[in-house]
């Protein structure tokens, strides 16, 4: 945008009276609208509608999607009894990873949004990770590492791929649907994680980009260099070509097109979602953590401007690029919370989530009844995408109140994993631990996860973070807010838990976990998918 624009836009900002947030989940899409206190003005929420064609893929419909993303932004607007005009601009948080190829000229997807869950390339990513290139690139990483004493190659030496990576699923798609090899042979093909094609949608097609935190999730975006890895995409046959243009995470993306809304409204942010849930927690020092727990687990670090060297399983991630600003993350996740607790709510072992905490606390303990949350298999610091679900140590005398607390023990339990993971592996002093997501407004998970890790855990009142840090990031960015000083004034604590029982009275339950964790590895085939 040029200056001149970009200086009108930023007045209109600072004169308008809202901002728009929008977080397009892995289950759910949420639209917030803010003023200038980050009080939630209006809202509105739909189902991410997600389709399973094949045992192992997961998909989502782009038309059906565009269609909800549109019309929750409407609603909300609408809720807040405002009209679109007194939008002072957007910002949009999206999950990671999932991605879409679509024809240059046409704007027509050749595909279906390939998933972050989906598994149609785990054979391809463990014949990788088995592979002789990849061992040749350990060696001769290590060997650079040992002569330059430089961190990339320390994270080359301990190299692995994963089906959360978009790199092998890309190449999947390259290889098996020949319309996308076609188009990018011809260089008439785009990729785009959620965030490229929305906004390429909101701007008919005249603004083609994505930004650095974004990038940096895909597994083909080298942080060091902070541009696309020429080296990955060679060793998996992507094009450099097809690949987006990134920019900084709050940024002139331009406007949404005026037929779209009915009036133009900037397009300030773009940022993916935990480090929008980061930035909206104001984890913006150095040592502060962010714990958030929706569908899966995450917690991130933040790492100042040192970008995390991977020993254990965590990975390093931009948090966010501002002009010269660039901080960075490390983050471990684990793939099953709220999903594990919806589950349960299917079979009916409770009405509602909110009687779940009193259930947990209706028994003494879980009657010896152990819970391994493995649906989408165990990430850090287990690491195997093999691994099952499953109860043990069922009886007779089991009731309800013994699953569901064995369950609900099992998502503190990760969490303990997690920052003990992080203890060992990260190097720098940890400060504030701050939470969010729904399985946040849990209070027997948080109390418990504050027990065994001994420290104090901030709940904000408002838990939708990944919405809210994409709305600051762009009224940042438009001069709706002046700086982050004003964004910390503005946050506002719910709870702090804090350590009530030695973490030394849940050794025997926590081992007993662990066994049953142990017994659940590599139940799967990793070629049934």
């Amino acid at each position: 945008m040029p200056r001149c624009k970009e200086g009108l836009a930023r007045a209109a900002a600072a004169s308008s009276s809202y901002v728009v947030g929008v977080d397009v989940g892995s289950t759910t899409l949420r639209c917030h609208v803010y003023d200038k206190k980050a009080a939630i003005r209006g809202s509105s929420s739909k189902k991410v509608e997600t389709l399973y064609p094949h045992l192992g893929w997961v998909e989502l419909d782009p038309e059906v999607l565009w269609t909800q993303f549109m019309d929750v932004i409407k609603e909300a607007v609408q809720a807040a009894g405002l009209q679109m005009n007194q939008i002072a601009g957007l910002g949009i948080s999206t999950q990671r990873g999932t991605f879409i190829t679509w024809n240059k000229k046409t704007g027509k997807p050749f595909h279906n949004f390939i998933s972050w869950q989906d598994l149609r390339a785990a054979a391809l990513v463990n014949s990788w990770n088995r592979g002789l290139i990849l061992k040749v690139i350990h060696v001769i990483s290590t060997m650079l590492h040992f002569l330059t004493w430089s961190d990339r190659y320390v994270i080359a030496s301990s190299l692995t791929f994963t089906t959360h990576h978009v790199s092998l699923r890309l190449s999947w798609v390259l290889q098996n649907i020949t319309e996308v090899q076609q188009a990018a042979n011809e260089n008439n093909c785009c990729f785009g994680t959620i965030d490229t094609w929305l906004l390429y949608k909101l701007t008919k097609g005249s603004v083609y980009a994505t930004d650095y935190s974004n990038a940096s999730s895909t597994g083909v975006f080298d942080p060091f260099q902070m541009c696309w890895s020429s080296v990955l995409s060679k060793l998996f046959s992507i094009p450099m070509s097809i690949y987006p243009p990134v920019e900084d995470t709050n940024h002139s993306f331009g406007s949404v097109d005026a037929e779209i809304f009915g009036v133009p409204i900037p397009i300030a942010a773009l940022v993916a979602d935990q480090q929008a849930a980061m930035f909206g927690e104001c984890c913006f020092h150095e040592g502060d953590v962010k714990l958030t727990m929706g569908t899966g687990i995450f917690w991130d670090v933040n790492t100042g401007n040192h970008l995390h060297t991977p020993s254990s399983g965590l990975y390093p991630l931009i948090g966010w690029k501002i002009g010269k600003e660039v901080v960075f993350l490390a983050e471990g996740n684990a793939s099953d919370a709220g999903s594990t607790i919806k589950w349960a709510k299917e079979l009916d072992l409770f009405t509602s989530v909110d009687e779940t905490a009193r259930m947990a606390r209706s028994v003494v303990d879980s009657e010896g009844v152990c819970f391994v949350p493995s649906f989408s298999g165990l990430q850090v610091p287990v690491n195997d995408p093999c691994a099952c679900a499953s109860f043990m140590g069922l009886k007779p005398s089991t009731t309800r109140n013994h699953l569901i607390r064995a369950m609900l023990e099992s998502i503190a339990f990760r969490n303990k994993q997690l920052y003990d993971t992080i203890v060992k592996e990260v190097r720098v002093p940890l400060t504030n631990i701050r939470t969010d997501g729904g399985v946040s407004n849990n209070s027997f998970i948080m109390q418990m996860t504050s027990d065994l890790i001994n420290k104090k855990i901030d709940k904000p009142v408002n838990t939708d973070m990944s919405c809210l840090g994409a709305a600051f990031l762009a009224g940042l960015a438009l001069g709706f807010w002046t700086d982050k000083e004003q964004l910390k004034k503005l946050r506002r604590t719910e709870i702090v838990f804090e350590p009530q029982r030695d973490s030394g009275e849940y050794k025997l339950a926590m081992d007993n976990w662990t066994k049953a964790v142990q017994r659940s590895l590599n139940w799967y085939n990793q070629t049934s998918y």
